[in-house]
């Protein structure tokens, strides 16, 4: 069946899976996962074993599993991470479907959470296909926004190449970008993770992988997301004990 969706908005089951009945348990999970990541454990049978303990349903392991990371892997994330006071005009690489589904979710009212290393993140995914929706052109608007607020110099996308209708997310990018005289490319490249992870340049993602294994980067969704709060009924759950 084609996807006809229109907006990037919230799953039907996630107003009774995440509330504030459910988010102590939640939290629970996430802290036990981090512990036993912390101590050895593999992913898989960590999530099995915390997801069976506190009886969680797909969504909600899917959840834990993105919030969750070992103390080893929060302590290298933390190191690596660029606070915006010392950006210093320097240009900026963008994992483009990561940052992009994250705002158009957030826009759109869908479920965002914090996780334990401090990124928000959310259930949406593409399939192999990405789908533009009525938050997409918002969404990157709000980005440009948030980048002229940081004096990024110059902007490099990266969008999955196998992805469908990657090239025409590449036009619109371009063409936006165009229209307001933004120093911004767009590249399509086969494995963006490689890249993003194997690039001295900063870069802006929230993908656990990446994040792991790149030199230095900026927590862009974040510092998008906490500008539009005031504006925007967000839907923000907090997984971890300690959210500033």
């Amino acid at each position: 069946m084609p996807d006809k969706r229109t907006h990037r908005g919230p799953h039907p089951e996630d107003a009774q899976l995440f509330t504030a009945r459910t988010l102590p348990t939640l939290q629970k999970a996430v802290a036990d996962m981090g512990w036993l990541l912390s101590r050895g454990y593999a992913d898989k049978s960590t999530l099995k074993l915390v997801g069976d303990r506190y009886a969680l349903t797909k969504r909600q392991r899917m959840a834990i599993m993105r919030a969750s990371c070992s103390d080893s892997q929060l302590d290298n994330r933390t190191r690596k991470q660029i606070s915006p006071d010392r950006m210093e005009s320097q240009p900026l690489m963008i994992d483009g479907y990561n940052l992009l589904i994250t705002i158009e979710a957030a826009l759109a009212g869908a479920l965002l959470f914090v996780g334990r290393d401090g990124c928000i993140r959310d259930l949406a995914s593409i399939h192999g296909t990405y789908r533009k929706v009525e938050e997409t052109l918002p969404a990157i608007e709000t980005i440009a926004h948030t980048l002229n607020n940081l004096s990024i110099s110059e902007v490099i996308w990266l969008l999955d190449q196998p992805v469908s209708n990657s090239g025409r997310l590449k036009q619109v990018i371009l063409s936006f970008a165009e229209n307001r005289s933004l120093n911004w490319d767009v590249q399509l490249v086969q494995n963006p993770d490689t890249v993003l992870i194997e690039s001295n340049q900063l870069i802006a993602t929230s993908d656990s992988n990446i994040l792991d294994g790149c030199k230095k980067w900026l927590n862009l969704a974040r510092i998008i997301i906490k500008t539009i709060c005031p504006e925007y009924n967000l839907n923000l759950l907090d997984l971890q004990t300690e959210f500033e």
